[in-house]
């Protein structure tokens, strides 16, 4: 598998919870080349290594929202507990813990997913404050365009027909 590709494929685990990016358990144990129960074994082994902005377990709610959009499988008959999230650093601890030469290899490939993804919201936020800025001009121009046509509208009009002037001898009660 080349590594874009690679890249691609973790990126396609990663998902949004709580506002934190992160691959979800099955997922991980997938990449790292274990099974979810050895994984999850593995970090309750070490749960030091594990505080909650590295790894927590999904409520009911969030697990349910997540099966909804397909993220989760059901195969075997579906999960017995809530799965576990990783952020960004509670996956390569977790790779750490596994000390198998894939989980090292693929943490490679998380961090880089991560990254990326991380690069991308940036990019996105700063195309964002740009896009700003210019409809803020672009509204400041629509202003000062429509004032100038109030300005200019008068001057655009046709001037009224003098009084025609009549001819012959006239007094001044016709």
């Amino acid at each position: 598998m080349r590594k874009e590709s690679r890249n691609e494929a973790v990126e396609a685990f990663i998902r949004a919870v709580r506002g934190h990016r992160v691959v979800l358990d099955a997922d991980l144990a997938r990449l790292y080349g274990v099974t979810t129960r050895v994984l999850n074994q593995a970090m309750k082994r070490n749960a030091e290594r594990f505080p909650s902005d590295f790894a927590f377990e999904l409520t009911l709610g969030e697990a349910e929202d997540l099966k909804s959009q397909s993220v989760t499988s059901s195969s075997h008959g579906g999960r017995r507990k809530l799965p576990w999230a990783f952020t960004e650093h509670g996956a390569i601890m977790a790779a750490n813990i596994l000390r198998s030469e894939r989980a090292v290899q693929m943490s490679v490939f998380v961090v880089r997913a991560f990254v990326r993804l991380r690069e991308q919201v940036a990019s996105n936020e700063a195309i964002l404050r740009r896009l700003t800025e210019i409809d803020k001009t672009l509204l400041q121009h629509d202003t000062a365009l429509r004032d100038l046509y109030q300005k200019l509208l008068p001057l655009l009009q046709p001037r009224a027909d003098p009084p025609k002037r009549r001819i012959g001898f006239h007094t001044g009660d016709d």
